[in-house]
């Protein structure tokens, strides 16, 4: 099942990229000034989505959620600005670039009923790129000068590439990022040798199980944090996480429709609507909309979904906003667990489309609510304070299918477990960003409180076997169990009473505090940082106290105003609940990451570039008790190290990339049994490389034609469930998707098409004296038609 490719060939491309990419880092452009500021409406409320270039020229940029634009690298003289949006009037405005200076701008533009004037500004807004973290990771400083690897996927990148949720190809688009195998229910990423935890909108929600993967419906970016970041939370995997920015009024009043068709009766319609609801613009709306049928490549496998998203944001007066934010989300699916496929003669020796569901059985139901709460307040023009309130609320009833064991000629024992669920999530955060100066000296203040309380509660005690009624093979299966033979689940009692000893939770607070000192005109930056944490922690009924200091140390210096080199020193951990086999307590995780990396924006920030090497070393991991594999042992200490790099946006006009490769060599260092230590961590991949290259015709006969090609290709993986550096190591990965679109202002339509090589793909991992993995769809499509109004 390996994939033939030629190595040599890919490691001499990333060898001249990474080449090319330090030469042009040593190479300082004199002459050039910048020019920033911020785009208002006549309510004082930051206008997200404007466009601003210079007349004439190929320099652009678009505002982000504050209403902030920077273009970079202008070479000195006079220029007209011209910003323009959609339902408001376009404004032109002169402006002088001096050599090494920043120019300020502050703007305010007038609603306009009419149609815009066409005015043509060479700088469109870059759609691929994004210039700051959003405002939920509480950064004031561009990502650029921040001194950590963050990568950030815009809502244009997810759209290109027709991402419904989490669950597919979100991991193509950042270094080093592998997406394992799931349940169909919530998603599993991995970095850095580890999972990374979800966040929404600056909020950890990781769970054991859940909360229920995010539709992309509603999301606005997607951030990638590598490494830990005291500065969010301490007691996280130090290999990072993920952020989903959802959705937000802009101010804007618009609106987006789609309809899309595809493989396996896959049938999807999505709305999305922003505008005002009061005349004076200060009480804005943003309401997303999406339901979903789709079926799967295996028989009797299906996930119906849909996903009702309001937001109200309400501008008490030009300091303060109130945002209200709610999201419901509901899937119906086969049984849990119906995905994987088990053999004990190896990976990959069955159909694509084989499984052990059962077409007769129950489908389960998730409901997923959660709401957000934000009070923003400018004590100043350079203070200000934000309070976040969230509520999580997940719901499921249902069952899971898995087997007891399995033959080498095929014959294996199918049981279905109850799998009802309630999982549930309380938060708030308060934090204040600030500037003041000392002398010559500039700070950059950032202070937070987070608190959080998670609890998870299961029954999956109820277990029935589906072999009474008739003998199953997997390689001549004989499927339909008669209703009156399939399993009934006593659910008269509570899940609290039936869920026993099946309970995780954990309680945390912590106290965060951060300056960044910025010297010799902002050009070199200092961070200085503390946090402390205290979680408690219970699994299952054993449970773990903790309170932990973290320092972070970071600094980063501009060689240029588009060039940035840097360092950085934080440290994590990780409360662990629960003990092994022999009942002894797990120890928590603790875990650091040094790393050091260049930056670079190119052609006026038209798309960027991040080179970053890191080192991880995490204490008292966790992995599956080879001996007894429901169970976990700990391992002792794991070193991760590896090379990442990055390049995103605009290479030239209308050709939109996204490449990336991550080299990881994530090992066993210390253990009790000397026979681990050397093996790869689980769930590591050495190599990675991905691509995805979009290139659209801007004028012509053929104006508005785009097409789209990229590939996902992985070297030297192991499962992410166990791994003993033997035959248990899984084959090479290489999938290349493709696209053909066209679009004007109104209307798009685009065709993607998924595993172009129909090539057999699965992830999976051994279990005892088994395997089991899940495989890819062969070769798909999906047909989306869109209009914008």
């Amino acid at each position: 099942m390996k994939a033939h490719l030629n190595k040599p060939k890919i490691l001499r491309l990333f060898a001249l990229i990474l080449f090319q990419t330090i030469t042009y880092y040593t190479i300082a452009q004199s002459g050039q000034g910048t020019i920033s500021g911020s785009i208002q409406n006549t309510e004082n409320q930051p206008l997200e989505g404007i466009n601003v270039g210079l007349q004439g020229t190929t320099f652009g940029n678009s505002t982000d959620e504050q209403g902030r634009f920077e273009i970079r690298n202008v070479a000195e003289g006079t220029y007209t600005l011209v910003a323009s949006g959609v339902g408001y009037s376009a404004s032109k405005q002169n402006v002088t670039v001096v050599r090494g200076k920043t120019t300020r701008l502050e703007l305010q533009l007038n609603e306009s009923t009419q149609q815009l004037s066409e005015i043509v500004v060479s700088g469109a807004a870059n759609t691929y790129i994004a210039n700051s973290p959003s405002p939920s990771l509480r950064l004031q400083t561009p990502i650029l000068e921040t001194p950590q690897n963050i990568q950030v996927i815009t809502g244009q990148v997810l759209a290109d590439q027709q991402i419904f949720d989490m669950l597919e190809g979100v991991s193509r688009n950042v270094s080093g990022v592998t997406k394992l195998e799931h349940w169909d229910n919530y998603a599993r990423l991995n970095m850095r040798g580890s999972r990374i935890a979800p966040f929404r909108n600056g909020m950890n929600v990781q769970s054991s199980w859940g909360p229920l993967a995010e539709d992309m419906s509603m999301v606005e970016r997607i951030e990638f944090v590598k490494g830990p970041a005291g500065f969010m939370m301490a007691n996280g995997e130090p290999s990072g996480f993920y952020n989903v920015v959802t959705k937000k009024p802009t101010g804007l009043t618009r609106g987006a429709a789609t309809l899309t068709v595809g493989s396996f009766d896959t049938y999807r319609a999505t709305t999305d609507l922003d505008g005002k609801l009061s005349k004076d613009g200060k009480l804005l709306y943003r309401l997303n909309l999406m339901g979903q049928l789709r079926g799967s490549h295996r028989d009797f496998e299906y996930t119906n979904r849909y996903t009702i998203a309001p937001v109200i944001k309400y501008q008490l007066n030009e300091r303060t906003s109130l945002t209200a934010e709610y999201t419901y989300q509901y899937a119906q699916m086969s049984a849990i667990g119906s995905a994987y496929v088990f053999s004990a003669n190896g990976y990959g020796d069955l159909p694509r489309n084989a499984t052990i569901a059962e077409p007769n059985l129950d489908p389960s139901v998730m409901n997923d609510h959660s709401s957000f709460l934000i009070l923003e307040h400018k004590l100043s023009d350079t203070w200000k304070v934000t309070g976040q309130l969230a509520y999580f609320n997940y719901n499921q009833i249902g069952s899971s299918l898995w087997i007891d064991s399995v033959r080498t000629n095929g014959d294996l024992y199918r049981s279905v477990s109850s799998w009802d669920a309630f999982n549930e999530g309380k938060f708030g955060q308060i934090f204040v960003n600030g500037e003041v100066k000392t002398g010559p000296i500039n700070h950059r203040i950032l202070g937070g409180l987070d608190l959080g309380n998670k609890r998870y509660i299961a029954d999956w005690n109820q277990s029935f076997s589906l072999n009474g009624y008739e003998r199953f093979n997997i390689y001549n299966p004989v499927y339909s169990v008669p209703m009156d033979s399939l399993p009934q689940f006593d659910r008269s009692r509570s899940l609290r009473q039936r869920a026993g000893a099946n309970i995780l939770s954990q309680s945390y607070s912590g106290l965060y505090l951060q300056d960044e000192f910025r010297f010799w005109g902002d050009r070199i930056r200092l961070t200085l940082a503390g946090r402390l944490t205290s979680a408690k922690d219970s699994q299952y009924g054993s449970g773990t106290d903790e309170t932990v200091f973290t320092p972070r140390v970071g600094i980063s210096g501009s060689i240029n105003k588009q060039t940035t080199v840097y360092a950085l020193y934080d440290q994590a951990f990780v409360p662990q609940a629960g003990a092994d086999f022999s009942g002894k307590a797990f120890d928590p995780i603790t875990g650091n990451n040094l790393e050091a990396g260049l930056k670079k924006d190119w052609l006026g920030g038209r798309w960027n570039s991040t080179l970053s090497f890191y080192r991880i070393i995490k204490n008292n991991v966790l992995t599956t008790d080879p001996e007894h594999i429901n169970f976990s042992t700990q391992l002792g200490q794991t070193q991760t190290q590896g090379v990442e790099v990055d390049v995103r946006g605009e290479i030239v006009r209308g050709l939109n990339l996204t490449l990336n490769y991550a080299y990881t060599d994530s090992k066993v260092t210390e253990d009790t049994n000397p026979e681990n230590i050397g093996n790869a961590v689980p769930g590591a991949t050495k190599h990675i490389t991905n691509s995805w290259l979009s290139y659209r015709l801007g004028h012509g006969t053929f104006k508005g034609i785009g097409v789209s090609l990229g590939y996902q290709w992985q070297l030297e993986r192991s499962s992410w469930f166990i791994f003993d550096g033997s035959e248990s190591s899984l084959p090479d990965y290489f999938r290349m998707d493709g696209a053909i679109s066209w679009q004007n202002d109104k209307f798009n339509i685009a065709l993607n098409v998924n595993n172009i090589l129909n090539e057999y793909l699965f992830s999976g991992s051994p279990y005892g004296s088994y395997y089991y993995w899940q495989t890819e769809a062969p070769r798909n499509f999906r047909l989306t038609l869109g209009y914008k109004f």
